[in-house]
């Protein structure tokens, strides 16, 4: 008797149990819409987020985290641009996040920067050196709040060094600061061709 009131009361949590279960994961769910406010962006970062002009960063496929917190960043002054601040200061917090939702949900397209081969393998032995996948993973797609930078044209990351090595650009808990301090001007020049080859 005391068998199968267990056996029943097993077989209850276990429905309940698979009752309780999505009913499909989150892979399969339809993608974001465009945010509005996306519209705006078009002209510097891309209709679907690839840039063009390669002093911008795509943001195509980049992660949601990174992009909420560089337009909070920008919004709050902890980071600071002629364009996007202003443009940040009058986004909402769910208006940044829907943004970085909708970016992280597109794919990145292939760049058309031709890379110097050498400058490549010097640049990939820089990064080995200075460990630049433990933050930015392998094949620098980026995770959580470190970003996607694979892919980006070579004038954007090496601006983005530069800034970092100069402390224009602080916003990061001094992580990168660290790093570029210890760069050479011919460190950042390979490392961004190095970068940019990372289709």
């Amino acid at each position: 008797m005391i068998l199968r009131l267990f056996l029943r009361a097993a077989a209850a949590l276990a429905a309940s149990l698979v009752l309780s279960l999505p009913s499909a994961p989150a892979f399969a769910q339809a993608p974001p819409a465009k945010p509005a406010q996306a519209e705006i962006c078009d002209a510097c970062h891309g209709p679907n987020g690839n840039a063009v002009l390669p002093e911008n960063p795509s943001l195509a496929g980049q992660t949601w985290r990174y992009i909420y917190i560089e337009l909070k960043d920008f919004s709050e002054g902890r980071r600071t641009d002629p364009v996007m601040t202003p443009i940040s200061k009058v986004l909402s917090r769910d208006e940044m996040i829907a943004l970085g939702n909708w970016y992280a949900a597109q794919k990145p397209a292939t760049n058309q920067f031709k890379a110097d081969s050498a400058k490549v393998d010097a640049g990939r032995k820089v990064s080995d050196a200075v460990l630049c996948p433990m933050c930015h993973g392998g094949g620098f797609v980026g995770q959580n709040e470190v970003p996607r930078v694979a892919g980006q044209y070579p004038e954007y990351i090496r601006k983005q060094l530069q800034d970092f090595k100069a402390r224009r650009r602080t916003n990061d808990a001094g992580n990168m600061t660290s790093v570029a301090h210890s760069l050479s001007d011919s460190d950042i020049e390979n490392l961004s061709h190095y970068i940019a080859n990372l289709n």
